[in-house]
């Protein structure tokens, strides 16, 4: 979204987007999210409950984590089994020095750097900004923001869920144009969920999508860079 063809950051359309998103956000806070909120809240069925577990921030994390360290076991195996490379099983020491070479084409690699970038994000994010999620205004109509804790139930802004699941999927829309629409689709159905189930206001959302959405473009201008 913020990146170009030849995996340069646009910098002019990124400053302007942050100031929008930004504004919207506050502006959300102020005056869209509870309205919003509520109106989704009668939207809330099990198909978004099913989008929320089967998407989890862990889940991603877990599932291109296993086959990134599977893309490097079988790329250390294949140059094993390479005559040319003159290579030994136990020259550990070199495989290990190697690994950015063999995983940075790697799609899985990618992909989890994206939602490294974003998970940390995200993190400290949450800390800073210490906002209530919506069950307290389900349950005691209380809102608003109580900064520096780790809580779980202050610490709605950003939604991780829909951070990593941009940062994932918005990675594998551009590594296979192809399938865009689809992984662009899939990202909009799980902010959605969150909100619809109850877990987060909607600018939280808003501004997971887009950490998520500029941690992938940043990674891959980063990586792609880097010979």
């Amino acid at each position: 979204m913020f990146i170009s063809k030849q995996n340069k950051i646009k910098w002019p359309l990124l400053i302007v987007a942050t100031v929008f998103v930004v504004a919207l956000i506050i502006f959300g806070v102020m005056r869209f999210d509870i309205p919003l909120y509520v109106w989704m809240q009668q939207y809330d069925c099990r198909v978004w409950h099913w989008f929320a577990h089967i998407f989890d921030a862990k889940v991603w994390v877990v599932v291109f984590g296993l086959a990134t360290i599977f893309m490097y076991l079988k790329k250390t195996y294949d140059l094993r089994n390479d005559p040319t490379t003159h290579m030994h099983w136990f020259n550990v020491r070199f495989l290990f020095k190697d690994a950015y070479a063999k995983l940075k084409n790697s799609n899985a690699f990618l992909v989890f750097c994206s939602l490294c970038l974003s998970g940390v994000i995200v993190e400290i994010l949450k800390f800073v900004f210490g906002r209530a999620r919506p069950v307290f205004f389900d349950t005691f109509g209380i809102v608003g923001f109580f900064p520096w804790t780790y809580e779980w139930a202050f610490n709605s802004m950003p939604s991780g869920h829909t951070a990593l699941s941009f940062a994932g999927l918005v990675m594998l829309g551009m590594l296979m144009p192809r399938f865009k629409w689809m992984t662009w689709t899939l990202a909009f159905m799980i902010a959605i969920s969150r909100v619809a189930i109850g877990a987060h206001w909607p600018t939280d959302v808003i501004f997971g999508a887009f950490i998520g959405m500029v941690s992938a473009d940043f990674v891959l201008a980063v990586i792609r860079k880097i010979k």
